[in-house]
């Protein structure tokens, strides 16, 4: 496989992958919305198109990445704001199906997005990909959808992958850009009671993951992509106040984050203890399990 068709590759995992895939020596063509001139900035030496229109006039595709998808916790989710988070990842991915299904050449690997938030709120229970869902959150609703869009591609054959990704922590953006700054003020703290688990992976770690699921032939399924070393809120808190050498005395209660958060406080006061029982009984080794080191590589 050379060629490959990647969705959401100018985003905070999806820049990492177009650099590491490039240096591998595979052709890119990503899907985006910004301007050629601006993904070409952000993705290197890739071909940019606008709409999944596109996609059956494409010369090969041997493998389609899809990671598109609205910032989950971008802002409040309101009714109009949900049905954005479903668009952008379960219409698109169905348009994006139906295009690939229009192709004489189609590609022989879907990987397709989707997060840990797939198995809804579940206390400290230990999550692997057997487990059964909480089917009353959104997020299960939202993943499982982003899911069931996926699935068609092995009609013509593809070899599908689901990418359960947990809490990405990684340098210059995502999850550390918007929680950092409060603690480096020395206001840090746990939030709610601090018992609830957040699955963190290194992005490193789920570029490799999703490479390691590109070029593994009986690859197949959803795989937990996060540490195999949960944490909890509390355990979180404290390691990042060790990594900036701050306190982490102030707590922010439940009742303030759904005050002001709404239903989308659930991202932050519920979790899963997920482990990547799949990942690593497959062969992939982690490059970070050690949240303090996760977090030194990071910040």
């Amino acid at each position: 496989m050379k060629s490959i068709l990647i969705t959401g590759g100018t985003g905070f995992i999806g820049q990492q992958l177009c650099a590491d895939l490039l240096s591998k020596g595979y052709e890119l063509t990503v899907l985006s919305r910004q301007s050629n001139a601006d993904v070409r900035s952000i993705c290197g030496r890739v071909t940019p198109i606008h709409s999944t229109d596109e996609v059956p006039g494409l010369d090969t595709i041997d493998a389609v990445i899809n990671l598109a998808g609205e910032g989950i916790a971008a802002s409040r989710w309101t009714k109009s704001r949900k049905e954005k988070l479903m668009d952008s990842r379960v219409a698109l991915t169905r348009s994006l199906v139906d295009a690939l299904k229009l192709r004489t050449q189609k590609p022989e690997v879907f990987i397709s997005g989707s997060a840990v938030g797939y198995y809804g709120s579940q206390d400290s229970a230990t999550i692997t990909e057997n487990a059964a869902p909480n089917q009353r959150d959104f997020t299960h609703r939202l993943c499982s959808e982003w899911e069931k869009a996926a699935l068609p591609a092995e009609e013509f054959g593809a070899r599908v992958c689901f990418s359960r990704t947990g809490i990405v922590v990684g340098k210059n953006g995502g999850f550390l850009a918007r929680m950092t700054p409060p603690f480096r003020m020395g206001l840090g703290g746990r939030l709610g009671d601090g018992s609830q688990y957040m699955p963190w992976v290194h992005r490193d770690d789920v570029v490799r993951a999703l490479c390691w699921m590109l070029e593994t032939p009986t690859a197949s399924g959803p795989y937990n992509v996060v540490s195999p070393r949960a944490v909890t809120n509390d355990d979180f808190t404290r390691a990042l106040g060790r990594t900036l050498g701050r306190p982490t005395l102030i707590p922010v209660p439940a009742f303030v984050l759904k005050l002001g958060l709404g239903e989308m406080a659930t991202l932050l006061l519920e979790g899963q203890n997920a482990k990547p029982a799949r990942l690593q009984s497959e062969g992939f080794d982690f490059r970070y399990s050690d949240l303090d080191s996760a977090l030194k590589a990071s910040l």
